[in-house]
């Protein structure tokens, strides 16, 4: 790879900046500078204005011709984005123009200037390469900050071009900036460039331990209740398991947004329903949305001033939801009213209700409509480090977010979209929304991101689920479903009662737990959504296979005895060698 070129588009003009150079010009200095680090070079820019500008764009482009069986890795806007590798003649799906209105907001759709179409990819905060041919083996680029603003990595494979950008669409800026700053490295495994990304962008592994914890969503939806928490908590109680945590998911307070109104279901209030979870030896959990309103909220009735507006001054509607009631509004963050309430919330839940572990959901929306002295990037960090500030030494299991502003702040991370009860949402696939529930986009994520596991946080690859009833999933299906999440996921959760378990469905949990703690030494995708994940124990190593198509598959192995594994549609096989 070579440096080709770097631009500054400031005040309609455009500038080319030199690393190691004096680059000054009339309305700043640029401080670029390129250094060794870690086995890798360093880029990293400081804008200094000399009077008021406004930033339009600030890029780095560099020469990287790759052959047409390379592969790229295309790590998704947040959380729910569908991530994975793809080859460098693919293409990333556009939303489609009907569900743009209602879904636009959840992913990248609505950021202007990203190229689409065969052969031209992008990817926030990291990406790799790798590729078969001598040449290129494996190339990892990171961003080593994005407090002051998401960085993108777009590859233009019929010209050969890797752009590093960052997001600064129309910055008004009047003081020293931090811009680009990411490493690259070209040598080594991607394990190794990982380990090397994350030491240098000074980023400690997560000091909590990993986990296995209940969750009421996937079972229940927003129809639960004290009674229904109560039988779930008996069953986990029960069960012999080693279980952490217990946490409510939506469905406890009165609308989203007023998180200090509890539903009458909850006659004994959500104090008293931590307190329960705890006498079972569990730690309580707590979902909220923190940073939306639903439209029928006192929230949005009471303090219409409170709400995030679009470039028309109208409330910023941040996508539709049925179980809300319809759109739902994002909150300013910069409204010192809606920091005071949060800040109270917050008080609330963890320092009276007693909740050990917040999970924080459609963190996204507080971003989207940045004022014009910020970055999306900076607003989204500094409501990260305000949330880390308000709970304090209680856990934070993040979601909804783009990962890079959790990297080092949350425990705990969901990786992918949600689990559906099925393997494939097919409208929402059909519509090309990468932030869909679906099992299998959920999945392809989890294999995906699974190098973040331990580093950045822990993984959290959304649940598994075992049980016959309010579900559509096959034994194959809810078998390759728990093995991945336990081998690839610090943060392993289910909704299934365990009280309802057969004897077969403990069976096969237990030895799916033995699979945790394993080492993981590397995720091949073999072919199309055909999987291989290798790993070591103790004393051990085991490869597992798995086959995420409705169609049989037959694999190498390349192991003694059994070179040739066949695989039934959505089947996952473990194979033990010492």
């Amino acid at each position: 790879m070579h440096f080709r070129q770097a631009l500054l588009s400031i005040n309609g003009k455009t500038y080319p900046l030199v690393p190691g150079r004096a680059n000054s010009f009339a309305e700043l200095y640029v401080d670029f500078q390129q250094v060794e680090a870690n086995g890798g070079q360093r880029y990293s820019m400081f804008l200094h204005p000399k009077q008021d500008i406004v930033v339009q764009g600030l890029e780095v482009q560099f020469d990287l011709p790759t052959l047409p069986d390379a592969r790229f890795f295309a790590n998704g806007y947040q959380s729910w984005s569908e991530s994975r590798w793809l080859s460098v003649t693919d293409r990333i799906p556009r939303l489609r123009a009907a569900a743009r209105k209602a879904m636009g907001l959840y992913g990248d759709e609505f950021i202007k200037n990203i190229p689409s179409g065969n052969g031209y990819l992008h990817s926030w905060t990291y990406c790799a390469f790798e590729q078969a041919a001598p040449g290129l083996a494996h190339l990892f680029a990171g961003s080593l900050q994005e407090q002051s603003g998401f960085t993108l990595f777009l590859y233009d494979q019929p010209n050969g071009v890797l752009t590093v950008r960052m997001d600064l669409e129309h910055l008004d800026l009047s003081h020293s900036f931090p811009g680009l700053d990411f490493w690259v490295a070209e040598t080594g495994t991607l394990t190794d460039q990982m380990d090397r990304y994350f030491a240098l962008a000074g980023i400690k592994p997560p000091a909590a331990p990993p986990a296995l914890g209940w969750t009421s969503w996937y079972n229940h939806f927003t129809h639960i209740s004290e009674n229904i928490l109560t039988q779930n908590l008996e069953g986990l109680s029960n069960s012999g398991l080693p279980f952490t945590y217990f946490q409510i998911d939506d469905g406890w307070q009165t609308a989203v947004g007023d998180w200090r109104s509890v539903k009458p279901a909850f006659p004994g209030g959500m104090g008293k329903m931590a307190q329960t979870i705890r006498e079972k030896g569990l730690l309580p959990g707590l979902w909220l949305a923190p940073f939306v309103a639903a439209k029928d909220a006192d929230l949005v009735k009471k303090h219409p001033k409170w709400l995030l507006k679009d470039a028309k001054g109208r409330p910023l509607r941040v996508g539709w939801n049925p179980m809300w009631g319809g759109w739902y509004y994002a909150l300013d963050f910069y409204n010192p009213e809606v920091r005071d309430y949060l800040s109270g919330v917050f008080h609330v839940i963890c320092e009276k209700w007693g909740y050990e572990l917040l999970k924080l959901d459609f963190l996204f929306a507080v971003c989207l409509a940045p004022p014009p002295n910020k970055t999306r990037g900076q607003v989204m960090s500094e409501a990260m480090q305000f949330l880390r500030q308000c709970v304090g030494s209680k856990r934070l299991l993040g979601c909804g977010v783009p990962l890079g502003a959790c990297f080092g702040l949350t425990e705990y991370c969901r990786i992918g979209g949600d689990i559906h009860l099925q393997w494939e949402h097919r409208l929402l696939a059909w519509l090309r929304h990468r932030e869909r529930v679906s099992t299998l986009a959920s999945l392809r994520s989890t294999l995906g991101r699974w190098q973040l596991n331990g580093r950045a946080f822990h993984n959290d690859p959304d649940v598994f689920i075992l049980r016959t009833k309010n579900q559509r999933l096959t034994l194959d299906q809810q078998h390759t479903i728990l093995t991945i999440n336990a081998l690839l996921g610090n943060l392993l959760f289910t909704s299934d009662d365990l009280g309802a378990y057969t004897p077969e469905q403990m069976a096969e949990l237990e030895e799916a737990l033995l699979l945790r703690g394993s080492q993981v030494e590397a995720v091949t995708e073999l072919y199309p959504d055909v999987y291989c994940i290798e790993a070591r124990q103790t004393d051990t190593r085991h490869r597992t296979f798995c086959n995420l198509t409705k169609r049989p598959q037959s694999v190498s192995t390349n192991m003694p005895g059994i070179p040739v594994l066949d695989l039934l549609p959505f089947e996952t096989m473990t194979l033990q060698y010492f």
